[in-house]
């Protein structure tokens, strides 16, 4: 369990961030969207992108982030919110020239009553996902030529990806955990190894992880497509889900990934 202790840690300290402390439940229940300058309308909009990003966390259901009942229901996103603070983005940044001639950028941090927005779920068909959720192992071999590798905790490789795994997974208010760089040289595993790991060895290694299902897969860069293409395969419930993207960004493999998951693990709760 200790090889995957750090990114543990690093994930937690992502989400204590967003949270500002807050219970794993309560932090289902806040987001944080970019928005320019303080005024009604810009805050607005940001109100409505975190009234849609946080029924799809709460719930685990990618699909209302494309739900014309969700589009409309932010028109009146205002009347979700309990509360909401700022972050200016340039804050310590020393004055320049243009400064006060634009609106500033802010992180605007939205907490939603969950009575209300639980309500909004069932209004929808849906329910939310409880917790404790399902905590994923994500067991990844990464290739960009002439490098290949299994995505690990620590080290020196893969730290812009580890980052855009964690963001990803904190849209789902979910555990995503990588193995330690000791571990994987303990099991003997590099990147030829992990797709070749039957799926009996793959769920040891989440459990001993201290997870409770393994995400595997690879990413690998093609200069024809400029992009990664992602492979991923997830067994649960007696059910091995693969599926695949291609042309994309790593944050965008990785969000794809997490969607996926979450999708398939918060069905029949």
């Amino acid at each position: 369990m200790r090889g995957f202790a750090s990114f543990r840690y690093f994930l937690a300290v992502i989400l204590g961030v967003a949270a500002g402390g807050a219970s794993a439940a309560d932090d289902l229940y806040r987001m944080q969207a970019i928005v320019t300058g303080e005024g009604e309308a810009e805050r607005g909009r940001g109100f409505a992108l975190c009234l849609e990003a946080v029924l799809v966390k709460v719930s685990g259901d990618p699909r209302l982030a494309r739900d014309p009942a969700v589009a409309a229901m932010a028109q009146e996103a205002g009347r979700f919110v309990a509360g909401f603070a700022y972050h200016d983005r340039m804050s310590g940044i020393p004055v320049h020239d243009e400064q006060g001639t634009r609106e500033r950028p802010y992180d605007l941090t939205v907490s939603f009553d969950p009575a209300k927005i639980d309500a909004a779920l069932r209004s929808l068909g849906r329910a939310p996902w409880p917790v404790p959720r399902p905590r994923l192992v994500v067991l990844l071999a990464v290739r960009q030529s002439p490098s290949a590798y299994i995505l690990a905790a620590d080290g020196g490789r893969g730290l812009g990806q580890r980052q855009a795994l964690a963001a990803a997974a904190s849209r789902h208010g979910i555990e995503a955990l990588l193995p330690s760089g000791a571990l994987l040289a303990a099991e003997h595993l590099g990147y030829r190894q992990l797709a070749r790991l039957a799926p009996a060895r793959l769920d040891r290694l989440a459990h001993d992880g201290g997870g409770d299902v393994a995400l595997a897969g690879s990413l690998v860069w093609s200069e024809a497509a400029l992009g990664w293409t992602a492979r991923w395969r997830l067994a649960w419930r007696g059910r091995l889900h693969r599926w695949q993207i291609r042309g994309v960004s790593f944050d965008d493999a990785f969000r794809d990934a997490i969607d996926r998951s979450a999708a398939i693990l918060s069905r029949g709760r």
